[in-house]
């Protein structure tokens, strides 16, 4: 309890935290062979997360989706049993195993457990979590253990309850602003002009016919298409170590940092995930649309005003993608790029010629990349 109450500080991550509980309870003699703890979380694909302590195997951790919530199973099992009521529930399990139990407990059985405990741990908000305790022990759990689990999972809950806020906000600051950017949000880079040069590959693009396509469409649909539209694209950036900092409407910027030499490195993987967005986005019905790479020097930080902040990158370096992505546009091709770019990524580029760009001083060269569109 007081190694609880101090914040479990020996144990930085949330399945150390189990697995160090639990260790500590069966030293003091608790019967214990399985535990878990369910959280919900704040997440647009996942609904919440499973801890699962087993005697002598340590703690795995599973993502819970939100499909989970129609499955039988859920609707069915002690967890949302105590989610719903905000009641313990206790199954001594001998002779539990019918027809009709709950299946966690017809395989707990199985496996041996005697006796089986779900308590619900409140947060200060009101919402309600769940930790489960389970034995093998003969004559299961003993009142003096329950009284103590009990006593153990309310303070629990505290220190569940910050972990989880801390997991939120990187959550959320991730979905939001980028991977990167929320790292640097949480370091408490959070003051009105902060910003910092970063050098980096830039991707900026753009769905062709999107304003004609969006004053036709009603209006569900035509987020439906920007959504699949865009997993085309993020799920690409991300696998090659980019991060997505906005979308605009139907457009997407994006950076691909890099550091000293590594340059050339982080062109190649744009070009990379550029491919792969270029298939996947053709893959989609009656859907085009145009890419441009460019490669500088961006500023990295905090614009906004009214206490409203933005956390992006802007510069020259970025305008002359949105620029080039427009001669995309009027040339009809799909991937473009700079001669910056081109420069540290040769292989199979084309030259498209100089074209003269809005707010530009001097027509740019601009490459075609993987052949004709």
């Amino acid at each position: 309890m007081e190694w609880l109450i101090d914040g479990a500080l020996s144990e930085p991550t949330p399945d150390g935290v189990l697995t160090a509980l639990c260790q500590r309870l069966v030293a003091a003699g608790a019967p214990l062979w399985r535990a878990a703890v369910f959280v919900r979380t704040l997440h647009p694909d996942i609904m919440g997360r499973r801890f699962v302590w087993r005697l002598g195997e340590g703690t795995d951790i599973h993502d819970a989706p939100y499909a989970t919530l129609d499955s039988a199973d859920y609707n069915v099992s002690p967890v949302t049993a105590v989610l719903v009521s905000g009641e313990p529930f206790r199954r001594r399990l001998p002779g539990a195993a019918s027809a009709g139990d709950m299946e966690i407990l017809i395989s707990l059985q199985r496996q041996g457990a005697t006796d089986y405990l779900a308590l619900p741990m409140t947060f200060t908000d009101g919402t309600v979590h769940i930790a489960t305790w389970t034995t093998r022990a003969p004559d299961g759990f003993d009142r003096a253990t329950v009284a103590a689990l009990t006593a153990v999972t309310r303070a629990l809950a505290r220190v569940a309850e910050i972990r989880a806020l801390r997991r939120t906000a990187d959550n959320l600051l991730d979905v939001y602003v980028g991977r990167q950017a929320g790292a640097r949000i949480l370091a408490g880079k959070i003051r009105r002009g902060h910003a910092e040069e970063i050098h980096a590959a830039i991707w900026y693009s753009d769905m062709r016919g999107f304003t004609a396509l969006s004053d036709r469409a009603p209006a569900r649909d035509v987020v439906a298409l920007l959504n699949d539209y865009f997993d085309c694209q993020a799920p690409a950036i991300a696998r090659f170590g980019g991060e997505v900092l906005k979308y605009m409407g139907d457009g997407l910027l994006a950076v691909f940092p890099a550091a000293g030499d590594e340059m050339q490195a982080a062109c190649r993987k744009a070009l990379a995930a550029a491919e792969e967005a270029r298939v996947a986005v053709a893959k989609l019905a009656g859907v085009r649309f145009g890419l441009a790479l460019h490669v500088g020097e961006v500023l990295f930080g905090n614009i906004g005003g009214g206490g409203r902040l933005d956390f992006t990158c802007i510069g020259p370096a970025v305008n002359l993608a949105a620029r080039i992505e427009k001669v995309a546009a009027k040339l009809g091709e799909t991937v473009v790029a700079s001669a910056a770019f081109a420069k540290l990524c040769p292989e199979g580029v084309r030259s498209l010629g100089e074209h003269p760009l809005a707010g530009i001083a001097a027509p740019q060269e601009v490459f075609a990349l993987g052949g004709k569109p």
